[in-house]
């Protein structure tokens, strides 16, 4: 038998937990979790890209997007064919770019060896997409932004300078330029903006996940199409903190719903208000949060606050014409008024096209002797679309027909393609900046009822759109007197009663200088007003808030906007109680308040109603 070893005992090893593997790292970057968030990013990717495809596979989507890169393509090739023609423009035009990239790498240089160079090319004061200090003070990414400035201000030049072309093929060329450099902006990528490296490279790609995530949801939402989120529309709700104004529906038609609002004050003017909205939006932007809305600051001056709320039509009203909208919308609006309140005349307030189609509506009653409406408040509409701005960019002869084409299909036009034109008419502000902040930030937006309003879209009546363009931007009969109501002509000079016509001077929809212009054609007193920043925020600046300020003046004959400047009057705060004083003087007359229901017609619902609640 063996004896035992005389070796000391051995303790068994513990059990030993599995050694963690420390990640290897670059800098600040986790490499695992950046792998693994590139890995959810492709995840999210196809996500958004399966929503992209899927009405596309059924058969859902038309040849829109073709129609418009057709457009652009054709557009520019004037361009292009203007420079080519002559080899002497066209080694000038390379002569320009190449003396500018030239003069760039010598700053570069001279920098770059330690000495103090200007820039060669500088963003506007108003430029906020380079306002992060790397744009400036790390050389590589100061390079990057002024080469593309000077590119960008040179394919602007190409088309300023193109001698060949028309007015209309030449502000098209230049808008569509403008677009293409502002979406090839350094400041939109990630690996060209120092702000977003910086946030990838901390947060491991996370951010990107994040936006990739929020980029599918918004495709879904579009149903095939981006529909970007201008703003937390979790934190709003039309009836719930939007449009809480008190009121009672009391007359509705297949168009629009009339709403009745409840008085704050005991007496109130004897002549009503009738608050005609565009089409084109829902009407609650005159109705956002308490302390914003337009229409409950009115109903607090001792006003009777009557407002159309127009339907989101479908394919049933798709022949629901301008007159009709007219006929069935305003002037139904006035007798429903008289059955409520036993008032014949009101005060007509209209607001963009809502404006424009009172305008029209106006010079047609007083063909009809119909003298109902007392005095017109146009809020940022316009009459004459000679000066009307980018707009003009989408009418002509082919896309109305392309549009008209579209239409037919369905019976209107849908809601999300007005919202991406007057988004892309200020798209440094209402496009990129929420790209990057949503799908490359990865961060969800501020709440702000303004664009949440904005992005609460409506669909238009074939018939009803297909005339406004024509009638309006395409062949401006309504300004030359050749627009018809049925049968009867519209002539603005025959409008007599006075008019308080507004202009907000930073619009982008009806330029302050249209809307100038066009207080030419009105045939009765005009007092013309211009209110600080721009078609939305001009117009719903409460006294209070005490921001902006407006400008009164004599009354406008030509479409120098500068010029009448020079003239007016500056005015600090709101342009609300001035407007109000105007109509003070018209008839200051008073009587025990009215109350929704008390009428002839009773109560159907509370305001909002349910029209406004219908979803494109």
């Amino acid at each position: 038998m063996r004896a035992p070893s005389q070796e000391p005992l051995q303790p068994e090893p513990a059990k030993q937990e599995p050694v963690k593997r420390q990640p290897m790292k670059i800098g600040a970057v986790d490499v695992e979790e950046f792998s693994h968030n590139l890995a959810r990013l492709i995840e999210e990717g196809g996500r958004a890209l399966a929503a992209y495809l899927k009405p596309r596979e059924e058969g859902r989507d038309g040849s829109e997007l073709a129609d418009e890169v057709n457009e652009v393509v054709k557009t520019l090739g004037h361009v292009a064919e203007y420079w080519l023609a002559d080899p002497q423009r066209t080694v000038e035009l390379q002569n320009r770019l190449g003396t500018a990239y030239l003069d760039l790498w010598a700053s570069a240089v001279k920098r770059l060896a330690g000495e103090d160079t200007s820039p060669v090319a500088t963003p506007a004061k108003s430029d906020r997409r380079f306002a992060d200090p790397e744009w400036t003070q790390n050389q590589f990414f100061d390079f990057l932004k002024q080469a593309y400035l000077l590119t960008a201000r040179w394919a602007d030049k190409m088309v300023s300078d193109a001698g060949n072309l028309d007015p209309h093929t030449k502000q098209k060329a230049e808008f569509y330029m403008r677009q293409i450099g502002n979406a090839l902006s350094p400041s939109n990528f990630v690996l060209t903006n120092p702000e977003l490296l910086r946030e990838t490279l901390t947060s491991n790609g996370e951010n990107l996940v994040r936006g990739m995530h929020m980029l599918a949801e918004d495709v879904e939402a579009g149903g095939g199409h981006l529909k970007i989120r201008q703003s937390d529309s979790s934190m709003f709700a039309v009836g719930r903190n939007l449009a809480i104004t008190p009121g009672k529906v009391i007359f509705q038609n297949d168009i629009m719903q009339l709403i009745q609002y409840a008085p704050s004050t005991p007496t109130v003017l004897k002549r009503p208000l009738l608050i005609v909205p565009p089409w084109i939006n829902k009407y609650y932007v005159l109705d956002l949060t308490p302390e914003k809305s337009f229409i409950k600051w009115c109903v607090d001056q001792g006003l009777t606050v009557f407002c159309i709320s127009w339907v989101n039509p479908d394919a049933r009203l798709a022949q629901k014409s301008f007159e009709q909208y007219v006929r069935e919308g305003v002037l139904a609006a006035l007798d429903a008024i008289k059955d409520a309140s036993g008032e014949e005349q009101v005060h007509g307030v209209g607001y963009c096209v809502g404006g424009t189609m009172l305008a029209a509506a106006l010079a047609a009653m007083a063909v009809w002797r119909d003298e109902r409406i007392v005095s017109a408040t146009l809020l940022a509409a316009q009459v004459d679309f000679t000066y009307a701005g980018d707009l003009k960019v989408f009418v002509d002869e082919d896309q109305v027909k392309a549009i008209e084409q579209r239409m037919a299909g369905r019976g209107y036009l849908e809601g999300k393609s007005m919202v991406t034109v007057f988004n892309f008419l200020r798209s440094n502000d209402l496009i990129w900046p929420y790209v990057i902040n949503n799908y490359l930030k990865g961060k969800a937006p501020f709440p702000f009822d303004l664009l949440y309003w904005n992005s609460d879209a409506t669909r238009l009546p074939a018939a009803n759109h297909s005339f406004y363009m024509r009638n309006c931007y395409l062949e401006n009969n309504l300004a030359k007197g050749a627009m018809k109501l049925g049968d009867t002509p519209v002539d603005l000079h025959a409008i007599k009663v006075p008019i308080y016509n507004l202009a907000t001077r930073e619009d982008h929809i009806a330029p302050a200088k249209s809307v100038l212009f066009g207080s030419k054609y009105f045939g009765g007193p005009v007092k013309f007003v211009l209110s600080g920043s721009g078609h939305m925020a001009g117009v719903v600046n409460p006294p209070d808030k005490h921001k902006y300020k407006f400008w009164t003046g004599p009354k406008p004959r030509s479409a120098n906007l500068e010029g009448w400047l020079e003239k007016a009057t500056e005015h600090p705060g709101s342009w609300w109680p001035d407007w109000l004083a105007w109509l003070k003087r018209h008839d200051a007359t008073e009587v025990p308040a009215r109350v929704p229901g008390d009428g002839a017609l009773k109560p159907i619902e509370d305001a909002p109603g349910s029209y406004v609640k219908v979803q494109a």
